[in-house]
């Protein structure tokens, strides 16, 4: 880029308000979000507002068959609350079930990944605690766009052509999510008078008609008509659940995240490995910064692989695991000129936890990092009849081994990727932000961080950085990683810094855009607002 002001990566400023900012991945929902501001709701509303409209214009990474987590700072008790609002298994199926049907993995789509969807009843737990609008208000901006139409956007409109030949199979996808059988291409006006139907349904009866009431039953049916085992019972039990945001200082900075059965913590890891060497003092473009990283990251997800679970069933060492005291332990593993093919995970029990995210914050004060998703794309590709939304595939995510702290059980939540992430400074809110995309998430948010932190870049700017996205990492599904992984490297890390992690060992792949979504708000001790926004996606962040 040539730009005259800032990084000359930077794909355009950040934006400035005073007021009100919302940073979503379309900007259609931006736009609702502000409007709902300003028609006197808060940062929660417009949260839950911007979310409903991205289920329908970006269906390609959420809707309502999916889950959400969210961290919101409430201005009035000055206080992170933290939200996880992820469905369970069914209670009927068992670990002994995959065996006997001569499963060694969950299947990717179809009913049997299939888990109870969180996102609706987190709405109503979120807007019950903190909202402002009745529901019919703040849901009414997507039901006229699903009524009327939207024209689809350039990404958008590229994952829902990938989605279609994987999930034309499935009973329902084909008649809801295709005209006639094609995903709609970018410009092609989209309606969904399904899903127009659907929230009008939620927004009149409240939560209980999608768990409990007409929706759920259609659910269900559909589910036993299909080969499914998410029952009627599963929707009507399910609940959210608030829990605690922890937390690690980064030179300063208190990054916090939410407990597993997320991936947040990981994020924390590697910070707290990294902050054991001076970073400062490297650039973003060298050998020795990207190799340090990458091994922060493998060691971290050791950990990652072995003791994220739901903590209903395990007792889990999230305090030890983002210790200092374990981060120098494991940071004395690192060889700072050779990659490593293995690294044990580590034992802190001897020292005694595809996807939207976006972000909101008022005039008051209040912000909203929230994530939510349907897991692989556009999910299982199980679309309930009639109800214009296709349920997630998360289950996915279980282990089927033995044993294993993440391993299938009826009723159990699995392990997640989706994380909202939230940063304060001196015990006041400094930023809230994510960045979307799987395994991705934890290497994006530590990177968001190190960028704003160690090398000085504005809100935007550490967003359009170049990413380094490592894969292959033993996983909380069981696969072991022996061989080093592999290293993928966006454009914009010159040559010479390539060359320098090849002489280390590194295997470095370009790859077809798994550096996932971004987006932020800052706010400036003067209570500016700054919001940056995704290049790499449709997004938008805008503010007044």
């Amino acid at each position: 880029m040539d730009r005259v002001t800032g990084s000359t990566f930077a794909s355009r400023s950040p934006v400035l308000a005073s007021e009100a900012m919302a940073a979503t991945s379309q900007p259609l929902a931006t736009q609702v979000a502000l409007e709902i501001m300003r028609e006197g709701g808060n940062a929660i509303d417009a949260a839950i507002a911007a979310n409903a409209l991205l289920g329908l214009v970006e269906p390609t990474g959420n809707g309502i068959g999916g889950d959400l987590f969210a961290i919101v700072w409430d201005a009035k008790s000055n206080k992170l609350y933290g939200l996880n609002g992820s469905g369970r298994s069914p209670k009927s199926l068992s670990l002994q079930w995959f065996k006997d049907n001569g499963h060694d993995k969950i299947p990717s789509h179809g009913p049997l990944p299939v888990t109870v969807p969180g996102a609706v009843d987190g709405w109503f737990m979120l807007h019950q605690r903190f909202g402002q609008l009745p529901m019919e208000k703040i849901l009414q901006p997507t039901i006229d766009y699903a009524e009327k139409g939207f024209p689809v956007t350039q990404l958008i409109a590229y994952y829902w052509n990938r989605s279609v030949p994987v999930l034309e199979k499935w009973p329902g996808f084909t008649e809801q999510m295709t005209h006639a059988g094609k995903a709609p291409k970018e410009g092609d006006v989209w309606k969904n008078p399904n899903l127009a139907n659907t929230l009008k349904l939620i927004a009149k009866e409240g939560r209980d008609a999608f768990y409990k009431g007409k929706i759920a039953h259609t659910i269900a049916d559909y589910m036993q008509a299909h080969g499914g085992h998410l029952s009627y019972e599963d929707l009507a039990s399910h609940t959210g659940e608030w829990v605690e945001p922890v937390s690690s200082n980064y030179r300063g900075y208190d990054i916090w995240e939410l407990p597993p059965n997320g991936q947040g913590i990981a994020a924390l890891q590697i910070l707290n490995i990294l902050e054991q060497f001076n970073v400062r003092s490297m650039r973003l473009d060298s050998a020795d910064y990207v190799h340090l990283f990458t091994e922060a990251k493998k060691l971290a997800f050791e950990d990652r692989a072995k003791y994220y679970a739901d903590p209903d069933f395990n007792q889990l060492p999230v305090k030890a695991l983002i210790s200092k005291n374990y981060a120098k332990k494991r940071a004395a593993l690192i060889d700072l000129n050779k990659a490593a093919k293995s690294y044990p995970a580590g034992n802190p029990a001897l020292e005694a936890g595809d996807t939207i995210y976006l972000t909101t914050a008022d005039k008051d004060g209040n912000m909203v990092s929230l994530i939510q998703s349907n897991y692989r794309g556009m999910g299982s590709g199980m679309t309930p009849t009639g109800l214009g939304f296709v349920l997630q595939d998360r289950g996915e995510m279980f282990s089927l081994k033995e044993g294993h702290v993440n391993a299938f059980e009826g009723g159990k939540r699995p392990f997640h990727t989706i994380i909202p992430a939230f940063i304060t400074k001196e015990g006041q809110p400094y930023m809230s932000f994510g960045l979307m995309g799987g395994a991705m998430q934890p290497q994006g948010h530590a990177q968001i961080v190190v960028n704003m932190i160690d090398f000085g870049m504005d809100v935007q700017a550490a967003g359009d950085a170049p990413r380094i996205h490592h894969t292959g990492s033993s996983q909380p599904t069981d696969e072991k990683m022996s061989d080093g992984g592999i290293l993928n490297l966006e454009t914009g890390f010159s040559f010479d810094t390539i060359r320098g992690l090849m002489r280390k060992g590194h295997k470095i792949q370009f790859a077809n855009g798994p550096y996932g979504g971004y987006q932020a708000i800052m706010k400036a001790d003067n209570g500016v607002y700054w919001g940056a926004s995704e290049s790499r996606k449709d997004g938008h962040a805008a503010g007044y």
